[in-house]
């Protein structure tokens, strides 16, 4: 990238689960030479999504060590209420280094509104340096097809009906239109999990929420060939103020975007019994409003992290990395949601424990 010309950037954004981290690691996997500085949002305390990016390779060096520079973690708030404090100081540093960045990615919270962001690409200092090359939204078909735009939507329905004080109109669809109306291009994943029939009933949904010009476009994994997702020249931010969306004032400008009413919880355990565990999340996914279960968990005798990732009663596992010899294996969960006890939830997973005494530091083949 010439000292002269603007960075694009590509902002992924979508709804817990919806599959935008396994979009960006497709990215870097398949970044044929491009240099690709990433920021990664995450609500709460997590970290899961950035480590996860780590573990293939962005903002390491090829000995494994971090390099700095290349990964961007911010945690304290989603971006779009927290663009001055957070996104902005990132972007500066950044254009600075603009001669060795060929793309910017940005993958947003999955509560974020991407509308104040891509605003935000109209700063004077921003925006003779950079530009939106497109907004992706991630749509995850099999939850959007069960008519959820939460993992539960039962469990939020019956709260919601309970509560005479709050809005009856679920907030998560409003969300979910908006991160839609914000959209260059959308990603409808995980079609490999529905059928014909529910994947059209999903593109159909999904096409009335949005613009004409707007592709729509199905993806198994995150697989998309780089050319669809990365070089659109969309300049969104340019026009991104046509676009109305339901957190818009009468003035057209976004205003307060309320997180009160969601959850973060942090779970740490040892080692667990993988079965077992697995179990009692979908057990406990079933009987609180949990939108999104998310982190790494220790087994016995298995030298790899496991990846553990639900949306929903669904409930997907993986093995990324191997754990280094400065690292103690530990459980480390993320859920979130709305009135949420950590202790509750704690008490519940417990018992999935495996006592750390009467086990070996983990080792062996998988």
């Amino acid at each position: 990238m010439s000292a002269t010309s603007r960075i694009p950037a590509t902002i992924v954004t979508g709804f817990l689960g919806s599959g935008k981290t396994t979009l960006l690691r497709h990215i870097l996997a398949n970044a044929g030479g491009r240099r690709i500085a990433v920021i990664v949002n995450e609500f709460g305390e997590l970290g899961i999504d950035g480590e996860i990016l780590r573990s293939c390779g962005i903002g390491c060096d090829e000995d494994g060590s971090e390099r700095p520079g290349q990964l961007y973690e911010l945690a304290n708030g989603c971006l779009c209420c927290t663009v001055q404090e957070e996104f902005y100081p990132v972007m500066r540093e950044l254009i600075e280094r603009r001669a060795e960045i060929d793309h910017i990615l940005i993958e947003t919270s999955g509560l974020a509104l991407p509308k104040p962001l891509v605003q935000a690409f109209n700063w004077p200092e921003i925006r003779n340096a950079c530009t939106v090359d497109a907004v992706i939204t991630v749509v995850d078909v099999p939850a959007t097809a069960a008519g959820q735009f939460a993992a539960n939507p039962q469990a939020v329905d019956a709260q919601r009906r309970s509560d005479p004080n709050l809005d009856h109109e679920s907030p998560l669809h409003a969300l979910f239109e908006d991160q839609l109306l914000a959209a260059d291009l959308v990603v409808l994943s995980k079609t490999d999990l529905v059928d014909a029939a529910a994947c059209i009933r999903v593109e159909a949904l999904v096409r009335a929420e949005l613009p004409l010009q707007v592709k729509v476009v199905k993806a198994e994994h995150g697989q998309l060939d780089l050319d669809l997702l990365l070089g659109i020249g969309a300049a969104s931010e340019e026009g991104i103020h046509l676009r109305h969306s339901h957190h818009d004032n009468e003035d057209g400008e976004e205003h307060e975007h309320d997180h009160e009413q969601f959850d973060s919880v942090v779970i740490e355990l040892g080692l667990m019994d993988r079965e077992q565990l697995l179990e009692r999340l979908h057990t406990l996914a079933g009987e609180h409003a949990i939108y999104r279960i998310k982190g790494f968990v220790a087994l016995p005798d298995k030298p790899m992290r496991l990846v553990v990732h639900g949306v929903g009663r669904r409930f997907d596992s993986y093995f990324d990395r191997r754990w280094r010899a400065d690292e103690t294996p530990r459980t480390h969960l993320v859920l979130i949601g709305h009135d949420l006890c950590a202790d509750t939830l704690r008490a519940a997973l417990a018992p999935a424990a495996i006592e750390a005494a009467a086990l070996a530091a983990p080792s062996g083949a998988l």
